[in-house]
């Protein structure tokens, strides 16, 4: 007959608290489907274009909306010569909500260009996702991006015809005529 030993074993925690133990974690599951789901999302590779698709549309490139330009130093120039407001729209043109409606809803009305044809110089600062810009307006947009600590779009910076930042604005509600007040508080400060 064998004797049975007995081995002290230290108590849990959740004995010596009364608590209910917890069922240990199994990693592996979650891991597998992180996983997976990396690597169906990093497999989608763009198919290069048919023909069709290059005659259509030779080369991607870089084009602001009406009335709006895309070299900083140009806009400075402008609005210094001509004693406007710089209006710098930091956006996502092709992706981000909150811009396209920025937009649809004041930049595209025709209250809102009147007011900028006489009050502003539009400089569009652009961060798309599906269409290309040149090398230098990247650079350019990024070296701005940071110096102004842009940190979400749509953000919209104000500077008088000096260079001097008045404030920001994002997205609101209210159309042109409201984005317009919010404009007229900054130049008169």
């Amino acid at each position: 007959m064998r004797r049975a030993s007995f081995v002290r074993k230290p108590p849990r925690l959740a004995e010596t608290c009364k608590l209910r133990e917890a069922s240990p974690v199994r990693p592996w599951p979650l891991f597998f489907v992180v996983a997976a789901l990396l690597a169906v999302s990093c497999s989608k590779k763009e198919s290069p274009p048919t023909t069709t698709e290059t005659t259509r549309n030779p080369t991607p490139s870089v084009s602001a909306k009406p009335g709006w330009l895309t070299s900083y130093e140009q806009a400075q120039k402008e609005a210094q010569a001509n004693h406007k407001l710089l209006l710098m729209d930091f956006t996502g043109s092709d992706w981000c909500g909150w811009c396209i409606m920025l937009d649809k809803e004041i930049f595209s009305k025709p209250e809102f260009k009147e007011y900028a044809n006489k009050n502003l110089v539009l400089l569009e600062l652009d961060f798309p996702r599906g269409k290309k810009m040149p090398a230098e307006i990247t650079a350019q947009n990024e070296r701005l991006l940071m110096k102004y600590g842009v940190q979400g779009f749509p953000t919209v910076v104000v500077f008088d015809s000096e260079g001097k930042p008045l404030g920001a604005l994002g997205y609101q509600a209210g159309g042109p005529q409201a984005f317009i007040a919010q404009l007229e508080k900054l130049r008169k400060g």
